[in-house]
C-alpha cells in the first residue's frame, strides 16, 4: 500500500487556522465575522468565512493589509481592535493575526470583524433601561443622516438575535412596515440605504415595503 504524502508545514498551519476560525465563528456568532486568508494566493486568498457580515465570498482576494504582510515579513503580526468599516457603511472593530511558517514568511491571516453598530444599539437600550430620570421624548429621525436608518435596522435585527443580512422575508417585511410608520421611508435615498444595509437589491426592498 502506497504511503500518503506527508503534509507540508504550510498546509498543516492552514488546516489548524481554519479549525480555529470555525471555533471562533461558532463562539461569537452572529456578531463577529471570522475570515481565513491564504496569503500564498493573494488574488483568491479567502479560504473560509464564518458569520459573513462583509458580503465577501470564498475565493475573493486579500485586503491591503494582506498585501502589506506579503510584501514585508516584518509587518506587525498582531493588529488588534482597530477601527474598520463594512462596504455598506456599518462601523466595525477588527483584529488581524498574521500566521508565519518556520522561515518567518507570512502564509496566512486570521481576521475578526465585529459589527459595532449592533452593540451600540444594545448599549443605547441598556442606557434607556437603567435611566431613572424623567426626560422628554427625543426625536431620533435625522433626515440628513443615513445612520438614523441603519441604527433603526440594527436595533430591529438585534431584538431578533440576528443581523440585518440574516433577516428572513417576513422579518424584512415587518421591518419595512416599522420604518414606514416611523417616517423613515420619506428620507431621501432611504430605499438605497436600506437595501445596502440589508444586503439585498432595491427591488427586494420595494417589494418588501408593499
Amino acid at each position: 500500500m502506497a504511503r500518503k504524502k506527508p503534509k507540508s508545514e504550510q498546509e498543516s498551519l492552514l488546516e489548524q487556522v481554519q479549525c480555529i476560525a470555525q471555533g471562533l465563528g461558532e463562539m461569537f456568532a452572529p456578531f463577529t465575522e471570522v475570515v481565513v486568508h491564504d496569503l500564498r494566493t493573494p488574488k483568491h486568498s479567502i479560504l473560509a468565512i464564518h458569520n459573513n457580515l462583509s458580503g465577501r465570498s470564498v475565493g475573493d482576494p486579500t485586503t491591503e493589509l494582506g498585501l502589506a504582510r506579503i510584501a514585508d515579513d516584518n509587518f506587525p503580526q498582531l493588529l488588534a481592535n482597530y477601527p474598520n468599516r463594512f462596504a455598506d457603511g456599518r462601523t466595525a472593530k477588527s483584529t488581524s493575526i498574521g500566521i508565519k511558517d518556520a522561515t518567518g514568511r507570512y502564509v496566512a491571516a486570521l481576521c475578526l470583524n465585529v459589527d459595532v453598530t449592533l452593540f451600540r444599539g444594545i448599549q443605547g437600550m441598556l442606557n434607556q433601561f437603567c435611566s431613572v430620570e424623567g426626560a422628554p421624548v427625543k426625536e431620533t429621525l435625522d433626515p440628513a443622516n443615513a445612520d438614523a436608518i441603519r441604527e433603526r435596522i440594527d436595533t430591529f435585527a438585534m431584538n431578533l438575535a440576528t443581523t440585518p443580512h440574516m433577516l428572513k422575508i417576513e422579518q424584512r417585511r415587518e421591518l419595512m412596515q416599522e420604518l414606514k410608520e416611523a417616517g423613515y421611508l420619506e428620507v431621501r435615498r432611504s430605499m438605497e440605504i436600506i437595501a445596502q444595509h440589508l444586503g439585498v437589491s432595491r427591488a427586494t426592498v420595494y417589494n418588501d415595503a408593499k
